[in-house]
């Protein structure tokens, strides 16, 4: 048993392939598991909360318009208004009254948000996030309802206005300032490879011609690209990680490549992967909001401040991603 993960690690008196058929089927099995114990559905805001949410006005139209022109993603944000504080009109007084935190998150990407199968619950770095702000609003950390969603159902549902707020490994890129605002940047990754620890692949070239596994709505598909001339990896897309993970597992795909933090969590589910290859790209991760509600933006904004300054940053990157703990991403704001 692997002390850091509570994972099976690879055991040396069987068979390497009746290990590997054992990694599979518990993949399997968690997926079953993640696929019948999703978080319920949230209870739909009242319509009053609905119709303000419709009726807001947009975060300056000609701010958007520069930030699309001179676009820093890492530089994108608004900065706090001081301390975080539920004013009257607010968004945040709009979801006290209404008396929960409606968060999408991700239920299968394992120390970021993922469903405990021990337990049901949903917890990990981006979970912790999550529990800041609503402990913020309301002084406790657990009026949330967490709604399980996919990559490609994060910026329909902050767009419908079925969450408030996204934390899901999420990269904040200028196409996506387009359509939603974001945090300030809470987390850096980058892109690499897992591939099987058998593999021989250790960079995007040598994935020329074989099967990649990305997942719907994530933005790794379009870094796999070779030059023009060359044969082009084939990319496979799939509604989750996990999903990914049981296709590598089943040799269907050569290649997962997405964020390094999420290959992180799947290596630690099967000791029968490595990552690979240098880091492609650096990916910020931001907490997705409407853009509809700048109030809330510089709201969680001070409370991401909070959390670097008073080390819940840090506890929770060692408790969720290991140590050592580096220093937590500098806030960095255009307005």
């Amino acid at each position: 048993m692997n002390r850091r993960t509570g994972l099976v690690t690879r055991t040396r008196d069987l068979p390497a392939a009746a290990v590997r058929m054992g990694v599979v089927a518990l993949a399997a099995a968690v997926l079953a598991v993640a696929a019948g114990c999703a978080a319920p559905a949230p209870r739909p805001a009242p319509a009053g909360v609905r119709a303000a949410a419709r009726g807001a006005a947009p975060f300056s139209a000609a701010g958007r318009a520069a930030t699309a022109v001179t676009c820093n993603p890492a530089a994108a944000s608004l900065a706090p208004a001081g301390p975080p504080s539920v004013t009257p009109g607010s968004f945040m007084a709009r979801i006290r009254a209404r008396g929960y935190l409606i968060a999408g998150v991700d239920q299968s990407t394992y120390h970021f948000g993922y469903l405990n199968p021990l337990d049901g619950r949903i917890e990990g770095f981006d979970i912790d996030m999550i529990k800041a702000v609503a402990d913020a609003i309301f002084g406790n950390p657990n009026q949330v309802e967490y709604k399980a969603i996919s990559d490609a159902q994060r910026i329909p549902d902050l767009g419908n206005g079925s969450v408030d707020i996204v934390a899901h490994t999420m990269t904040i890129t200028c196409a996506r300032l387009k359509q939603v605002d974001f945090s300030s940047v809470y987390f850096e990754a980058h892109q690499r490879i897992l591939v099987p620890d058998n593999s021989t692949v250790a960079s995007v070239a040598a994935l020329a011609g074989k099967k990649v596994c990305v997942t719907q709505g994530s933005d790794s598909g379009g870094t796999l690209s070779l030059p023009s001339g060359q044969t082009q990896p084939i990319v496979v897309s799939v509604p989750y990680w996990t999903d990914c993970l049981v296709l590598l597992q089943q040799g269907q795909v050569a290649a997962i490549s997405t964020d390094d933090s999420i290959l992180a969590g799947l290596e630690a589910q099967d000791p029968f992967t490595k990552i690979v290859g240098p880091e492609l790209t650096d990916e910020p991760y931001g907490l997705a909001i409407s853009n509809q509600h700048p109030d809330f933006v510089r709201f969680v904004n001070a409370v991401l401040a909070q959390e670097r300054a008073d080390g819940a940053w840090a506890a929770s990157y060692a408790h969720w991603v290991g140590t050592p703990v580096p220093h937590p991403p500098t806030a960095q704001y255009a307005s």
